[in-house]
């Protein structure tokens, strides 16, 4: 499969260049793309020249029976993926840290493939991955809007993060706060554009392109990014952020409009594989219930009180009269059953209902001022719908 960073070449000398003029201006534009390479700084450049994009996802689903699904390999991402499969009750079971391949169990017609990000992306457009869990970021970087791609979760609650541009708080951007500001300072020319360095050689110009801003060049780097304008090689950097205190404390800062994409991590698969490959869409369907039952009832708990009542309606009315306890659906009334002078009878009523945790608090309270006494808490594990609505979604995007 082509590398879907377009037509990479590999930059023709060593040597440092501190600023180089646009080389490849996109049509109508201005904007370039350079790599020029450092010696003393941690950056991996390359030069980059843009075409028309050569990710080919014509090929036909290779023949095989097992599903593979793509997860990353290392670091805070790996490690987050594995804990929420293991909050879903799918353990990736790995006979040997060492080795790429691993099995769930609970998935018997499932491999899983630990890989970096962006090649799970490209070997979901090659076909040798069906599914993948990687950030929205990288699928939005390597993916390049190609259909094949169909995110079927966007939102798993882990990996947040944005892809932002950041400039200097020296004199020369001590008044600019907005990217139309940025863009209307007059030092950009077609001779003297912004200089920008960004590991995003996609992302970065498409921004650029969209928003209008003109005489714009981009030097692609991998690591220390936030060094480049304190060198002197970068006006601006574009590049991740979680809490930007990286770039406070390199003297950079975050500008209104600067935000090119809020990302988190998703679940991705082949659109060729979902309708073609047998079995692909039964596990997608199992995997999806699992994720939205546990991420549903992720910071919600059962809060059950007694309370006193003539019936099961007068209670219900008292509880729906404060607007916090109300629950998912409305709370659920059973009625406590005493047995006294040795007959059974009805005093209590036990009231269950469903809370935020950061509303945990202020229901207990409401239950205890409208009667509740001896209140019970315990944590939510997995909340099941009747029917899964991302399944929903998915299959109408398939049309099926």
């Amino acid at each position: 499969m082509s590398n879907p960073l377009t037509n990479l070449q590999q930059c023709p000398s060593p040597s440092f260049v501190p600023f180089l003029p646009p080389s490849s201006p996109l049509p109508s534009t201005g904007i370039s793309v350079v790599g020029p390479r450092r010696r003393c700084l941690r950056f991996v450049t390359r030069c980059v020249s843009y075409g028309q994009s050569s990710v080919d996802n014509s090929a036909a689903v290779v023949e095989r029976n097992q599903i593979r699904l793509g997860l990353p390999s290392k670091g805070r991402m790996a490690s987050d993926t594995l804990d929420l499969l293991k909050d879903c009750q799918l353990f990736v079971k790995q006979v040997n840290p060492r080795q790429y391949v691993a099995q769930i169990p609970q998935l018997p017609n499932t491999e899983v493939w630990f890989q970096r990000p962006n090649d799970i992306v490209r070997k979901l457009l090659s076909g040798d991955l069906d599914l993948g869990i990687v950030g929205l970021d990288t699928v939005t970087e390597y993916g390049q809007g190609n259909k094949d791609l169909i995110i079927i979760h966007d939102a798993l609650n882990f990996g947040d993060c944005r892809l932002s541009l950041a400039i200097p708080e020296n004199e020369m951007f001590e008044n600019v706060n907005s990217l139309k500001e940025l863009a209307q300072m007059p030092q950009w020319t077609e001779e003297r554009p912004l200089r920008v360095t960004t590991g995003f050689s996609y992302l970065g110009p498409k921004f650029m392109r969209d928003n209008g801003i003109k005489h714009v060049i981009f030097s692609i780097a991998d690591g220390a990014l936030e060094a480049a304008p304190g060198m002197g090689i970068a006006d601006a950097i574009l590049d991740l952020v979680s809490s930007g205190t990286t770039l406070k404390e390199n003297n950079l800062k975050e500008i209104e409009g600067g935000v090119v994409l809020e990302s988190q991590a998703v679940l991705v698969a082949s659109r060729r594989a979902l309708t073609e490959r047998e079995g692909a869409l039964e596990t997608v369907h199992e995997i999806l219930e699992r994720l939205e039952a546990h991420l549903k009832a992720d910071g919600q708990f059962t809060v059950v009180a007694n309370m006193r009542g003539t019936n099961a309606e007068e209670v219900a009315e008292r509880v729906l009269s404060q607007p916090s306890l109300s629950g998912l659906q409305g709370p659920t009334i059973s009625p406590v059953y005493c047995k006294r002078d040795g007959k059974v009878s009805i005093e209590y009523y036990a009231s269950v209902i469903c809370v935020p945790k950061k509303a945990l608090y202020e229901s207990v309270q409401q239950l205890r001022a409208i009667g509740g006494s001896g209140v019970l808490v315990s944590p939510l594990t997995y909340i099941f719908d009747e029917e899964t609505p991302r399944w929903s979604q998915l299959l109408r995007n398939l049309r099926l």
